[in-house]
């Protein structure tokens, strides 16, 4: 078509410096029409799940990568026709590897680029492997030229051009082995180049168990012939490393691999707990009147249809125990080395989903009347089950509250979420033995759990800021005081 072109869109960053997302969901396929806005496909990121909308309108030829699979930052996903003028350069070659792309690059482009699993596409916009490859042709390329100037110097000029085809070296890690992005990894990991496996499915990919296979026969010769050459101990010493991981029993286990949020999650727990370093204190007290003052306010007018439950009333004793004892709310500037004071709280609220933790937060909490932050809580929560947080809900938090006692555990020892100083744990309430107005009596009781940087909490602030939420939730009352 003379009045059309093709457009490549590429997987955006959604987030602050992502590098990757997982396509989970394409809600087109080739030969749908689409609409400047239309959301064609859902991705999830380190951060959250996010509905990526095309920018312009026109007929999808192609989706360049199947659902489940992880995708760099700045890779085209999808090839859209448009009408009227002319894509790109870039986006033509990415597409169609049409004649006037051959005569850019007639000599790394042509045949090795050709071959590529569905979904794959013609990596031309992948930054991160190209590096790679493009360190590996320079030394085939010094080689042929030794080789094609002493032909030359002997009046072959003739044979010149046989010389780039003749070593089958080159084209070969050009051309990328078929394999998706675990298998890869797999491979990494065991030692295993790709390139020396042999595939066994479909279309030529090669699959788990070939990277398995490839260790085994490796492995194999090592040990019937190990004294024949004196340098191949040391030259298969790095095959026999992952001999371990090889194989295992999928009927007594299961491995799942950790991607997405939960592998975020995993880093950033990882970084926090050897990064600051963690204090916890605890304290149990009667709450008693505020699960009193819980069933009021589900009775009054202006809470009608909001979410009201102890978490409101716990999130507004800490936000009260903040604003007494400022310092709590602040972050380390490591590169800096200071103390940074927030004079605002972005509240973080930790959410148990199906695809892992995650820590959205209400944005300046603290200035929030409790009816607002009654509805805000309760938008947070229905938008986690959802899996529909966004990314930017997620950054910028200043404290955490996690209830592990939804799940019936007294407290725990929180980790701090990076970036973050304190963390509250609540536990379970219960009704338990205690002693009120000097007789024993069975009252509603929780253990709180507070974690906090000790680099810029000291003891002193840390037992002030708890004893202060301990404070409010048995006399409620202290909320209009103290707020």
């Amino acid at each position: 078509m003379t009045n059309a072109s093709v457009r490549e869109f590429k997987m955006p960053d959604v987030g602050e410096g992502l590098t990757e997302a997982e396509i989970l969901k394409w809600y087109v396929q080739p030969g749908d029409t689409v609409t400047d806005g239309q959301v064609v496909c859902e991705v999830e990121t380190a951060k959250a799940a996010v509905e990526l909308p095309i920018p312009y309108d026109g007929v999808v030829r192609a989706l360049h990568f199947p659902e489940g699979t992880t995708v760099d930052v700045g890779t085209s996903i999808i090839a859209v026709e448009v009408a009227g003028g002319a894509a790109p350069a870039q986006e033509e070659a990415a597409v169609a590897p049409a004649p006037a792309a051959e005569p850019e690059q007639p000599a790394e482009q042509p045949a090795a680029r050709q071959p590529v699993l569905v979904g794959y596409g013609v990596a031309t916009s992948s930054t991160r492997r190209r590096p790679r490859k493009q360190a590996q042709d320079p030394a085939a390329q010094q080689a042929a030229s030794a080789v094609q100037s002493e032909l030359n110097g002997h009046g072959a000029a003739p044979a010149a051009p046989a010389v780039p085809t003749a070593p089958a070296a080159p084209p070969a890690p050009a051309q990328r082995p078929l394999a998706k992005p675990p298998v890869r990894k797999l491979a990494k990991d065991l030692g295993v180049d790709l390139a020396t496996v042999t595939p066994t499915g479909p279309d030529g990919v090669v699959t788990r168990e070939d990277v398995h296979a490839a260790v085994a026969a490796a492995q194999a010769p090592q040990q019937t012939a190990p004294e024949a050459q004196p340098a191949a101990p040391a030259a298969s010493a790095p095959a026999a490393q992952p001999a371990a991981p090889a194989s295992y029993d999928s009927a007594r286990e299961t491995r799942i691999p950790v991607k997405g949020v939960r592998k975020a999650t995993a880093a950033a727990m990882v970084g926090s707990a050897f990064t600051a370093p963690h204090v916890t204190e605890f304290v149990t007290v009667d709450v008693t009147r505020t699960m009193k003052l819980v069933e009021e306010l589900k009775q009054d007018k202006e809470f009608a249809g909001l979410r009201v439950n102890p978490l409101l009333l716990i999130a507004k004793a800490l936000l009260v125990a903040i604003r007494r004892n400022p310092d709590i709310n602040a972050s380390w500037d490591e590169a800096a080395q200071e103390i940074v004071v927030k004079h605002y709280v972005n509240l973080g609220i930790a959410a148990a989903t199906p695809r892992g933790l995650i820590v959205p937060n209400i944005k300046d909490a603290h200035a929030r009347t409790l009816p607002e932050l009654a509805a805000s809580l309760g938008e947070l929560v229905s938008t986690a089950r959802e899996g529909k947080t966004s990314p930017s809900a997620m950054q910028g938090g200043t404290v955490t509250i996690t209830n592990v006692g939804v799940f019936g555990v007294d407290t725990g020892t929180p980790l701090l979420n990076p970036g973050e100083s304190a963390i509250l744990a609540v536990g379970a309430i219960k009704p338990q033995p205690w002693v009120h107005k000097g007789k024993v009596k069975p009252r509603q009781v929780t253990t709180l759990a507070l974690s906090f940087d000790h680099r810029l909490v000291d003891g002193e602030l840390g037992s002030k800021v708890l004893a202060d939420v301990a404070a409010v939730l048995e006399q409620p009352k202290r909320l209009i005081t103290w707020a």
